[in-house]
């Protein structure tokens, strides 16, 4: 159920991203913005100004930025933070680019600090200054760059710094999707697949992945595996609920890890208030992967609740999990 992008599903994610606005479902404010944004750059024959696109992952960054230079009309290079570890690298790519190009920085929040630092000159002057020699001989040589977009994703607006954060323009989060965007994201997908699904088929489907389309798609691809082996490729509510029982996915779109994480904060910690630094060590699993995997989706579902004290699993975690609730837990907490 990890939203980020698995091994080898570059290809296929690459084949059902959408082209344009148009086929792109959902983030209907963020859509409203960017035409309005390009509409003008087109008007005043201008590049872009930088965007920063954050949110949890699987929701469609990459795809809004390829969508942006489609749009457009103009070049875009993409790479992630990760991947820039010096200033030389990030000098190769900023003077490999043309006039009005995208550079689509991925992770951006994942740059070395003397890598962002560089940076800032390119985004506000165009200029990137390198240093040439060593010792008393060294000189400083400013290299003119292209006017280009930056166009930053990041699923950690907060570990932004300051000031690179102000130097974007325009910010859009995006925010998880609705099952019935997801029914359509599913239905559009499952044509590119040649699948005939059923609209009860994608209704399951969508309250099961997280309201996420890349998880929604993932799992639609299991589904045609599993259908295609155990059903000669007939797609029926049958297929899609042994499909997510052999994926552990129950009706909420929890996995075995989610469960995981509720149980032990109701019955290790009895309901918490608890860090996210013990539940990490009672379940032997990374902090940042709760915080970014598991946590933003069982925030936003209604089964946990963050406060300064730690996690608190709600009346709807000991719902799902048939635990019944503590006597004492509406006077905690009412």
């Amino acid at each position: 159920m990890d939203p980020k992008v698995q091994l080898g599903e570059d290809e296929l994610d690459i084949h059902l991203r959408p082209r344009s606005f148009e086929g792109y479902i959902g983030q209907e404010q963020a859509k409203a913005g960017l035409r309005i944004a390009i509409a003008a750059a087109k008007q005043t024959k201008e590049p872009l100004d930088h965007i920063l696109l954050f949110g949890p992952p699987g929701l469609g960054k990459t795809t809004l930025a390829s969508i942006i230079a489609n749009e457009t009309g103009v070049g875009l290079r993409p790479t992630s933070g990760p991947a820039i570890e010096r200033a030389g690298d990030l000098a190769a790519i900023l003077t490999n680019l043309q006039e009005g190009d995208i550079l689509f920085i991925d992770e951006i929040h994942r740059l070395g600090r003397t890598v962002e630092e560089v940076l800032y000159s390119a985004m506000e002057d165009f200029a990137f200054d390198i240093i040439v020699g060593k010792g008393p001989s060294a000189r400083a040589l400013k290299l003119t760059l292209p006017h280009f977009t930056l166009i930053g994703a990041t699923t950690r607006a907060g570990a932004l710094s300051s000031p690179l954060r102000d130097r974007f323009g325009a910010t859009y989060r995006l925010d998880f999707y609705s099952v019935g965007e997801i029914e359509q994201i599913l239905q559009r997908s499952a044509r590119i697949l040649q699948v005939d699904l059923p609209t009860e088929c994608a209704r399951l489907i969508a309250q099961c992945s997280r309201r996420t389309p890349r998880t929604a798609n993932r799992i639609l691809r299991r589904v045609r595996e599993y259908a295609l082996v155990k059903n000669e490729g007939q797609v029926c509510l049958e297929t899609v609920q042994a499909t997510l029982d052999l994926l552990t996915i129950d009706s909420a779109g929890l996995d075995e890890v989610d469960r995981k994480i509720l149980s032990t904060i109701i019955n290790q910690f009895k309901g918490g208030p608890v860090g996210v630094s013990s539940i990490a060590a009672a379940i032997a699993e990374e902090v940042q992967t709760i915080e970014d995997v598991y946590e933003s989706y069982l925030l936003q579902a209604g089964f946990l609740q963050r406060t300064a004290q730690g996690r608190i699993a709600s009346d709807l975690a000991y719902r799902h999990l048939g635990i019944p609730l503590p006597a004492t837990r509406s006077q905690l907490f009412p």
